[in-house]
């Protein structure tokens, strides 16, 4: 089921979640909760588990997949009712396989159906005996309720799995579930799933063509972890050189500022006093601290995307080296959180990072074109 994305912060880090409804049982009644899941295994639903913890929760009834007949259920502030005929679709292995396939989506790892459809392409390739034994196991454990979305195919399901999965055998043994009966699985049941996933090869491994080149990036991504405090810089801090705390400093409109964000912000405040604080303020730290108690000029936020992409083409045409490393990360994504205001990384917008990415484009198109670089 479709999960809202959450988040968390451990010190610096933030760590991305999602939350998914369940009902967590307290005495003999119901009471709707969130079920907050996040990237590094932590589960939250009135108390912090893991995923041992969850299902020792499951087993344990504290967190319910059935509902006993009668039995009150509220969501707090809203609603209460009982139990009329309760009807359940989960057990607590499906919740707990769905918990897990969610950890490993966060991570940008593949979850159970991702494993079991590279192990079909391994089996498809090898036609091994040992592959199709590693397939069949990938596609058990894919959580029961969701084995019939693997394929994305609404119409066959997952039936071409269950028939190329199953070895026939003496008298049409084993038997799969299908058409709401048990049939053994027969030479001709095995042939059609072969037949059904070449075409299913044809239509979902084969690339994507477009004009301007791939779809996705080649490098990858660059996280730059926001920098809440002052630092001191590493004698080669690495991708570290790109954040706009890294002192660099540039001169715009013949005025010198130690860094992008002391520009930034120096540029951003209303009173001339103010601003000549910042850009003498000794540290990036100090700067951003001063900055939270100055007044913004009117009509900042309709400029301010083109101001930070303004410091960061002269951060890297007056920096010959940090633009060397710019361009060596690639066409990959470029995540950032710095200092340079709430706006750049909220919702998920990463205007901190885009504006590199487009400098980073710039700078490639320049040496392409033989031209200067962007200044």
């Amino acid at each position: 089921m479709p999960k809202a994305r959450i988040s968390r912060k451990v010190g610096d880090e933030q760590i991305e979640g999602a939350v998914r409804p369940v009902f967590r049982r307290n005495g003999g009644q119901y009471f709707l909760a969130d079920l907050e899941i996040y990237a590094d295994g932590s589960i939250y639903c009135w108390q912090w588990l893991d995923l041992a913890g969850l299902k020792a929760q499951l087993a344990s009834g504290r967190i319910a997949t059935s509902f006993e007949e009668g039995a009150e259920a509220s969501i707090y502030n809203l609603a209460s009712w009982r139990f009329a005929e309760p009807k359940s679709w989960l057990t607590p292995d499906m919740l707990t396989g769905e918990v897990a396939d969610e950890i490993d989506r966060l991570n940008q790892r593949p979850d159970s159906t991702g494993r079991c459809l590279d192990a079909l392409r391994r089996y498809l390739d090898t036609r091994a005996g040992e592959d199709q034994d590693a397939l069949r196991a990938a596609f058990e454990a894919i959580p029961a309720h969701l084995r019939m979305y693997a394929l994305g195919d609404q119409n066959a399901q997952d039936w071409p799995l269950r028939f190329l999965t199953a070895r026939p055998g003496p008298s049409g043994q084993p038997e799969v579930w299908f058409g709401h009966r048990h049939k053994p699985v027969t030479e001709e049941m095995h042939r059609r799933a072969i037949d059904y996933f070449a075409h299913w090869r044809q239509e979902h491994d084969q690339a994507p063509s477009y004009r301007d080149g791939p779809a996705g990036a080649g490098s990858p991504t660059i996280r730059l972890v926001q920098l809440g405090m002052p630092v001191r810089w590493a004698h080669d801090p690495g991708v570290r050189v790109l954040s706009n705390e890294y002192p660099a400093p540039i001169t715009v409109d013949s005025v010198s500022y130690p860094t992008v964000l002391h520009a930034y912000w120096a540029l951003a405040a209303a009173e001339p006093d103010a601003a000549e604080r910042i850009r003498l303020a000794e540290r990036p730290y100090d700067a951003w601290r001063l900055a939270e108690k100055v007044t913004v000029r009117p009509g900042w936020p309709a400029v301010r995307a083109a101001v930070m992409a303004r410091l960061l083409r002269a951060k890297f045409a007056q920096h010959p080296q940090l633009a060397e490393a710019l361009l060596a990360t690639g066409d990959g994504r470029i995540e950032y959180g710095g200092l340079a205001s709430p706006y750049s990384t909220g919702d998920g917008r990463n205007w901190a990072g885009r504006p590199l990415e487009l400098i980073r484009s710039e700078l490639a198109a320049g040496r392409a074109a033989g031209g200067a670089d962007p200044g």
